[in-house]
């Protein structure tokens, strides 16, 4: 019973943020986010959370709530049914679950709230029509970051040798390494000189997409070992810092090694000389285009995979995804970068071009060496979102 109700009062402490606000004014539009991590955690959850922010600076008389780290170590008795009917209760006229480790419950909770849009960040049950009438999926293009932060790796790196971090492994984890490797390899080629087949790219999956002790490799540990058998660049595929902490310790101790964090524009701030950059996303637009079509009484769901603006990716008011240049790159890997970066935006943009991803072109196999591509064909970018193995050439777990 004590046990029971300690757990009460954790989650009603939890619950505060979503309480302590004032009566629901008229002309006020509430919406909800449900997080993974917590709002601070300089990752994929902060960079939700600021969104959250954008569209009460955009849309006026907007107010976000929300809670924070639904996951099995923090919130283990605490359901997506618990946390969307706090957030009805408390007005929420729209709710997004911000994870795709909520993929499947947010369709089963949005049945049970039939006139409130949930939309599900990463999912695609939408698109295979699993999802119920009012749920959609939204989800940015990544892959164009992944590849340009795979190219500042490639440039970067003097051992030859590159580690990933990685959480879980599913088609979205699996197209974000494997997008970076194609990046590194490139410009680790074509910029550097290096042979391409000498290139070591090694992913390790730690299980989940930040620690949980106990359950997950300590992501501290697993970048440590990268280190330590000879990578110099470390990229993350994880929602928090463990990367660039370690890069920036070690590197203080006189090492020469550099990180790629994720997620969050900011996060080169944590070890600014060892940061090579950050690839991101941007949610703030696309949020606040779902909840003005709410308001205005146009929303319909669908599945929205949305693109960087190419006439300038880290445009805050229009591009869904970007790349941030850390303090770590050269002078010259800083030009060899942007000029990867227009190359990417004149393959993006050529009307001639199919909708592809640059670089995920044959040939090209999966790691058990099954054909993706032939010579000069595009993968398709679905057969990219469903991606079943990492590539030919990496190292590492596909399942």
């Amino acid at each position: 019973m004590q046990r029971k109700g300690l757990l009460f009062v954790i989650v009603a402490l939890a619950f505060v943020a979503l309480t302590v606000v004032p009566a629901l004014a008229q002309d006020e539009f509430v919406f909800g986010l449900v997080l993974v991590g917590p709002e601070n955690d300089r990752g994929w959850s902060q960079a939700h959370y600021e969104a959250g922010l954008y569209v009460q600076e955009h849309v006026p008389g907007s107010r976000m709530i929300f809670f924070p780290s639904l996951n099995p170590a923090d919130a283990p008795e605490t359901t997506l049914l618990d946390v969307a009917t706090e957030l009805v209760d408390q007005g929420a006229q729209v709710i997004f679950t911000t994870s795709d480790a909520f993929e499947e419950d947010t369709d089963a909770v949005a049945e049970a709230f039939p006139d409130t849009p949930f939309i599900n960040i990463s999912g695609d049950n939408y698109l295979t029509g699993e999802a119920p009438a009012n749920v959609g999926n939204l989800m940015g293009q990544g892959e164009w970051s992944k590849i340009i932060a795979g190219c500042a790796a490639g440039l970067a790196t003097e051992t030859g040798s590159i580690g990933y971090l990685g959480p879980l492994i599913n088609g979205e984890t699996r197209r974000f390494a494997s997008s970076a490797y194609l990046g590194a390899r490139y410009c680790y080629e074509h910029y550097k000189g290096g042979n391409p087949d000498d290139l070591t790219f090694t992913v390790t999956w730690i299980g989940f997409w930040f620690n949980i002790p106990g359950v997950t490799l300590d992501p501290t540990e697993e970048t440590n070992t990268f280190f330590d058998s000879g990578a110099d660049v470390v990229l993350s595929g994880i929602d928090t810092t463990e990367a660039i902490t370690i890069a920036g310790q070690r590197a203080a101790q006189g090492e020469t090694v550099w990180a790629v964090p994720y997620d969050f524009i900011g996060a080169c701030d944590i070890a600014p000389d060892v940061c090579l950059g950050v690839p991101y996303f941007n949610w703030g637009p696309s949020y606040t285009a779902v909840i003005q079509s709410v308001q205005g009484g146009t929303w319909s769901p669908s599945w929205d995979w949305v693109g960087p603006d190419w006439s300038d990716i880290n445009n805050p008011e229009t591009s869904a995804v970007g790349f941030v240049k850390g303090p770590g790159l050269t002078e010259d890997q800083s030009a060899q970068l942007d000029s990867f970066i227009a190359d990417l935006a004149a393959y993006a943009t050529n009307p001639f071009v199919p909708n592809s991803f640059a670089l995920w072109s044959g040939p090209l196999n999966l790691q058990d060496g099954t054909e993706l591509a032939a010579a000069g064909q595009l993968v398709d970018p679905l057969d990219v979102w469903y991606l079943p193995q990492i590539l030919e050439g990496m190292v590492g777990a596909s399942e």
